[in-house]
């Protein structure tokens, strides 16, 4: 017999029971579990038991059960396509509009039209309906390697190179193998849930939108979102830098190059998005937002410096100025401060002197002391000129709340986020949520004394605040401007992973520690030497030339 402490409760189980076996026992017919935290790792449900464990099953609801279902959709598609004649793959991209991106490709590499598409997703359905098992092995990852190129499934083979553990786990469906994170559910009946909706060009595929919910999740065009993320990936396609093996496989020589060219492509479209603003001699205010650690603030900078060199002057306008004290600020549903909410700004303030600078007045904007959480009795005096523009970076600078007072044409809009299209392999995306969550860990623990637990602990309430206060206007902007770097992963890694390692075993926030961990442990790390000062990604490693 075993131990199994599930929900603060022992249970003595016998040794080698399933979790499957597990969850009758000590849960019921709890409706949806598709997966577990065993020791607070994700798992598959078939997985047996034989030592003591802490034990917590999961559902499409939690994080962690939609990286089950979605792992094995994904999977499920791999498995069709290789049964399908004429050689057909498909490339798994980004995380966009409530699913994700993935682009179908005939053995010539063109992509697939929607009629075949509507086949496709009838053989998946028609695989649901055959209750075909997920098998799951470990196995010595030179052995993995081999099986992997014996069954054709060449990119994950490429990629279990830079697997540095001796033994590795993999999943298979029929013949067809896949190298996943998270596992996999017990057998294709899991997802009868899904489908493979036909966007722009490529297909969407969608998740159910909740547990027990014969419904996928609502479909939200995002025509600009998507655009950026397109030419992003065209980019790094051209590079052969779409998957984590070509980073890998880049030589030291070669290095500098890359990141060079990666850091002239942010230059490009800041010069670009800077000369469409001069254009326009009638824009007054510019308007900066995105997501937390999306570079915010260094754009903002970089675009001061090209619209200065443009003969335009820059004078910037902090929202942070503009917090109400803390004793008037709004609390979320748990009665802490909300510090993400619109509410937590002195609108009203902001509305005034926002129309008074417009009109050419002088007007002494307002100093808050974060210390004592109050407004400070200094002042810091605008007033614009001719050929002057204010610039406007924060969370919330695309509401319409804020700048309902001024008139449209005066304002330029700009949406700023780390828009990831690097995958692991062609068939498992890197969410870009992951890419400013590493930011946010490396300066939280840099520069703000937070350890990688309360970072990621946090980061739940910081999401939730981007989906209700950012995210319904950024198709608003009249740019979007992409974070990202091609080299980024590779150079958070060396600073990112040990503040990961102390992440306790037991605390929540080990489940993603665990997952962030394992995908930089499958890159190869680059030393900070030839990223420049100017580098967005400064703001977050160190070394910046900027002032913060």
């Amino acid at each position: 017999m075993i131990e199994v402490l599930y929900k603060n409760q022992k249970f003595e189980v016998p040794e080698g029971i399933s979790l499957l076996q597990l969850q009758k026992i000590v849960a019921g017919d709890k409706e949806g579990v598709i997966g577990a935290l065993v020791n607070n790792v994700p798992t598959e449900l078939t997985r047996q038991l034989y030592q003591n464990k802490s034990v917590e099953f999961v559902t499409i609801a939690d994080q962690y059960g939609k990286s089950i279902y979605l792992n094995s959709l994904v999977l499920m598609l791999y498995k069709v396509l290789t049964d399908m004649r004429g050689g057909y793959t498909f490339i798994m991209e980004h995380a966009i509009s409530n699913g994700y991106f993935i682009r179908i490709l005939d053995k010539h590499g063109i992509k697939v039209p929607i009629a075949k598409g509507l086949i496709i997703k009838r053989k998946m359905m028609d695989m649901v309906a055959a209750d075909l098992p997920f098998k799951t092995y470990h196995q010595p990852t030179s052995e993995v390697i081999k099986i992997f190129e014996q069954c054709g499934n060449l990119d994950g083979a490429e990629l279990l190179k830079y697997v540095k553990t001796y033994y590795t786990t993999y999943y298979q469906l029929g013949d067809t193998v896949e190298f996943l994170h998270d596992g996999t559910v017990p057998s294709t009946s899991y997802l009868k849930v899904f489908d493979l909706t036909p966007y722009h060009d490529g297909f969407i595929l969608r998740l159910p939108c909740g547990v027990g919910s014969t419904e996928v999740s609502p479909l939200v065009d995002m025509p600009k979102l998507y655009n950026t993320y397109k030419n992003n990936w065209t980019l790094e396609h051209k590079a052969r830098l779409t998957e984590i093996a070509h980073l890998n496989g880049i030589s030291a020589d070669n290095l500098p190059v890359m990141i060079t060219i990666s850091e002239a492509i942010h230059e490009k479209n800041i010069v670009r998005i800077a000369d469409k603003i001069t254009a326009k001699p009638f824009v007054k205010v510019v308007l900066i937002a995105g997501p937390s650690s999306s570079g915010k603030t260094t754009f903002s900078k970089r675009l001061s410096v090209q619209l200065a060199a443009s003969g335009v002057k820059p004078t910037a306008l902090s929202l942070d100025n503009y917090f109400v004290d803390r004793e008037k600020n709004p609390v979320d549903e748990n009665g802490e401060l909300d510090f993400e909410s619109l509410y937590s700004l002195d609108l009203e303030r902001l509305s005034s002197d926002l129309k008074r600078i417009i009109n050419g007045e002088r007007v002494e904007t307002p100093i808050y002391d974060f210390i004592t959480g109050k407004r400070s009795t200094d002042t810091i005096p605008i007033c614009l000129g001719h050929n002057e523009v204010l610039v406007i970076e924060g969370t919330h600078a695309l509401n319409p709340e804020l700048s309902k007072s001024l008139p449209e044409r005066s304002l330029f809009k700009v949406f700023v986020s780390a828009l990831n299209t690097m995958s692991l392999s062609e068939h498992i995306c890197i969410p870009a949520d992951d890419t400013r969550l590493l930011r946010r860990i490396i300066r939280d623990y840099k520069y703000r004394g937070y350890s990688a637990e309360d970072t990621i602990l946090r980061w739940p309430s910081v999401r939730r605040g981007e989906a209700k206060w950012i995210e319904p206007f950024q198709e608003d902007a009249d740019e979007v401007f992409n974070s990202s770097l091609l080299f980024e992963l590779a150079a958070v890694s060396r600073q990112a992973v040990p503040v990961l390692m102390d992440v306790p075993h037991f605390s929540a926030a080990y489940p993603v520690a665990h997952r962030l961990r394992a995908t930089l442990r499958l890159i190869k790390p680059i030393s900070f030497s030839d990223i420049p000062s100017t580098s967005l990604l400064r703001e977050f490693l160190g070394g910046s030339g900027f002032r913060y």
